[in-house]
């Protein structure tokens, strides 16, 4: 496993707690919220509720879109009907409340467990039935619907910040080491974050986790660019 190096941008509270609000708060001229993702988890009434838990509905693919991907309609409908009966039976295998930083976790997360299989699945590594449209982009923010407190977003601009290598099959156990060591401080510490920019606690550790490197990563595409 590849060890997660903790980025400054986590140390500086400041500004860590401006790129939250930011990002939560912000509003368009019109009065809605500037980023849409900012609706990802709250989306009727989160991925994890009970009654949808088990299964992917049409509000999963509204709230992926919001994060910028969407599997093609073919792979929407397969995700909606769940010919294979895939879908909830591998849901049906991860608990609602497992968490990351617990190593209860580590057998949903390791290779044959469900939560990989899921990911393996939609994703289409090695699986020629995939939902089209589907890739490890789609496949990962789908599971962080499902289980915003398991499975992290992890897009290109977070692997930039990170710095990790372009085939990363190591990313959730590097996170997972992370959150845990040291009695849990940087998990604490992501908790305070959120806290201080008061964006509310149901949004989970990993979602700010998330944020706070798709934001600042971006401004710095950005300025590189300019």
């Amino acid at each position: 496993m590849r060890e997660l190096k903790i980025p400054a941008i986590y140390w500086d509270d400041e500004q860590a707690v401006r790129l939250l609000a930011e990002y939560f708060t912000r509003e368009r001229t019109r009065g809605d919220l500037f980023y849409s993702g900012a609706h990802f988890e709250r989306l009727g009434g989160g991925g994890d509720a009970g009654e949808v838990a088990n299964r992917f509905d049409a509000d999963d693919l509204v709230a992926v879109s919001m994060l910028g991907v969407s599997p093609r309609p073919h792979g929407a409908i397969n995700l909606l009907t769940d010919p294979g009966g895939h879908w909830t039976r591998l849901l049906s295998l991860i608990p609602r409340d497992a968490r990351l930083e617990s190593p209860a976790s580590d057998a949903l997360m390791k290779r044959g467990g469900p939560a990989w299989e899921l990911w393996q699945r939609l994703a289409g590594v090695g699986r020629p039935d995939k939902p089209d449209g589907s890739g490890p982009t789609v496949a990962g923010k789908l599971l962080a619907r499902k289980r915003p407190h398991l499975v992290p977003v992890y897009d290109e601009r977070v692997k930039r910040l990170f710095e990790r290598p372009t085939t990363d099959h190591s990313f959730w156990a590097a996170l997972a080491s992370a959150l845990r060591a040291d009695d849990h401080a940087f998990r604490d510490r992501l908790i305070r974050l959120r806290d201080r920019a008061g964006i509310g606690e149901d949004i989970g550790v990993l979602r700010v986790f998330d944020v706070i490197a798709w934001m600042y990563q971006g401004a710095q595409d950005e300025a590189a660019a300019s």
